[in-house]
């Protein structure tokens, strides 16, 4: 069966996939070559392996480093092979053969969508879990993070049951100033309060010291049981005070989608860092059709600035597009927008402005 793919087809694709892994190979050896000259003086004071710094961390830095820049890998490839086109007069010749301008893009959006189906599949399956490594690592060899303490943390973690904390200290594993109250029919049935609460890994759950327990019944006195120790097990365990933006990073979809399901439920503050990451994962990879069609439009026509104007013009967009996707978070952070929205909004506007491009070009 003859391919419905043209020789002309097949060669704007093996070049478009070529450059792309080619400037993907090129830049992130330089960028390894600057990590390493800012890094190794914690990796000498803190004796860093190199078996580790190897395979714990270089090998698990590249693929998030790729996804994150593949915008600008993108339209930089998209640019300077169409623009050496250009100058070679391959795309007037493409064009005088009756070949439509649309007909001419599909190559790069087959090309495009190879690239974005990739990026998916490292946001979603693969980077989350090299991120295991790669951050660990950084905790371990370079950044040393300390403990923390957590203030003031409401959460609901079942239907009627909220948890207050007055404070959590990462020291020791303990929350102080423990609530747990049982409410139905916007009633509260009873109140368990203790001085601390510490996390035992042992049994998975919680040993509450200086409890006081409160039934409230229909009558006029209430039930009230004290006590010096309580052992109990809720559905809170340790790690919920641990989430941090950092933590999401390193679940796959389908964790970090029960995360964001968990976290909605309890009223977790936290739930932005879920949502943004969620969304930027799925927003990264459809760049690549935006800046593919932005980067032809762009680079199809002869210029007397040559393919070096090209390039130039390829690198200020596609890094304006990153920094506007990190820009946008902020509107999550301050509230202004969903995170949906906020996350979406680059690639709108990117949007409008290829297919204006693409309309001035196709002219």
């Amino acid at each position: 069966m003859e391919s419905p793919l043209k020789k002309i087809d097949k060669y704007i694709i093996k070049k478009f996939i070529l450059t792309f892994f080619i400037a993907l190979i090129l830049i992130i050896g330089i960028v390894i070559i600057f990590d390493i000259s800012e890094k190794i003086n914690h990796f000498v004071e803190n004796k860093a392996p190199l078996n580790e710094i190897i395979f714990e961390y270089y090998l698990n830095f590249v693929p998030y480093f790729m996804n994150m820049f593949s915008p600008l890998f993108v339209f930089i490839t998209v640019i300077f092979f169409t623009s050496r086109m250009a100058a070679n007069s391959e795309i007037i010749a493409i064009l005088s053969c009756g070949v439509s301008y649309r007909r001419m893009m599909l190559p790069y959006m087959i090309s495009a969508a190879l690239i974005a189906l990739l990026s998916l599949s490292l946001n979603l399956w693969v980077i989350p879990r090299a991120n295991v490594h790669r951050l660990g690592f950084e905790t371990t060899y370079v950044k040393h993070k300390n403990p923390f303490s957590t203030h003031n943390v409401h959460y609901q973690i079942d239907t009627g049951k909220f948890v207050y904390v007055e404070s959590f200290s990462a020291w020791n594993n303990t929350a102080y100033g423990f609530t747990l109250e049982d409410i139905r029919d916007n009633k509260i049935q009873s109140k368990l309060s203790a001085e601390t609460a510490v996390w035992d890994s042992t049994m998975g759950g919680w040993k509450l010291n200086k409890y006081f327990i409160r039934d409230f019944t229909e009558g006029l006195e209430d039930k009230v049981r004290t006590g010096a120790r309580l052992d109990t097990v809720i559905n809170l365990t340790v790690t919920d005070f641990y989430r941090n933006k950092g933590t999401v990073e390193t679940l796959p979809i389908k964790h970090l989608n029960g995360l964001i399901k968990q976290q909605k439920l309890r009223g977790d503050a936290n739930v932005m860092y879920s949502l943004i990451e969620k969304h930027t994962r799925y927003a990264l990879p459809f760049s690549a059709f935006i800046l593919t069609i932005m980067g032809v439009s762009l680079s199809s026509r002869k210029r007397r600035g040559g393919i070096g104007l090209n390039i130039g013009i390829g690198i200020a967009l596609s890094f304006t597009y990153i920094l506007f996707l990190r820009f946008s978070q902020m509107f999550v952070y301050s509230g202004s927008l969903p995170p949906f929205v906020a996350l979406w909004l680059p690639n709108v506007i990117f949007g409008i402005v290829a297919a204006f491009l693409y309309y001035q070009a196709s002219k």
